[in-house]
């Protein structure tokens, strides 16, 4: 593969396309000094979980980055494409996102006072190179009262969130403590994007904002 810096004369610097609509994803990339294009992926997730039964909880979650940063791909073949996925994992079954304001509080209900483990899964494309990989963070739930379980669920705000819950807002009141990267939970891998960009030959400097 040709080395990135000694091309950039001949062709212009490869951009971050995220595969998602998730602005909590866009936001860690920006806070990270990088401004994505965002070019959300339609895919078939149900589908695709029941392709992958008697998978592993790290394999399934890879897959689904994986499916969506390429059925992208093919739109931006000079740029660096994400894919990821996030489920939370829970007496052995992966809890995706609840989508309504009962099932919100039914999760918070089960969840409460209990550990778990958020799995996010990675996909980044470059070149006709592919790099995966899942992150695991171990996540200490607060034993949150009925109350502020209803008034949460009825914000709307963890509704599209991977184990019903943010770190980053209104969620952090519920989470008591974590072990493991931060910017996972709230859907992006930092450390996991670095090592990529590594791999494809690139410094994470180079898609900084200039």
């Amino acid at each position: 593969m040709t080395n990135p810096q000694q091309s950039s004369q001949q062709q212009p610097q490869p951009r971050i396309v995220l595969a998602s609509q998730s602005p909590s994803r866009a936001g860690i990339l920006r806070s990270a000094g990088v401004e994505p294009v965002i070019a959300p992926a339609d895919v078939d997730e149900t589908a695709i979980q029941r392709q992958l039964a008697g998978s592993t909880p790290a394999e399934v979650v890879t897959a689904l980055a994986q499916a969506k940063a390429q059925a992208i791909a093919a739109a931006y073949p000079d740029d660096v494409v994400i894919g990821g996925d996030s489920m939370l994992l829970l007496d052995g079954q992966l809890q995706g996102k609840p989508h309504t304001e009962q099932a919100t509080v039914e999760r918070w209900h089960a969840q409460a006072g209990r550990r778990a483990e958020l799995l996010t899964g990675h996909c980044l494309l470059y070149d006709g190179e592919v790099y995966t990989e899942a992150a695991t963070t171990k996540i200490a739930f607060a034993q949150a009262n009925a109350e502020d379980i209803a008034a949460y669920a009825a914000t709307g705000e963890p509704w599209e969130c991977a184990g019903a819950f943010t770190l980053e807002a209104l969620g952090g009141w519920f989470i008591e403590r974590i072990d493991g990267d931060p910017s996972s939970v709230i859907g992006l891998s930092l450390p996991v994007v670095r090592r990529a960009l590594y791999h494809f030959g690139f410094g994470v400097a180079d898609f900084w904002n200039r």
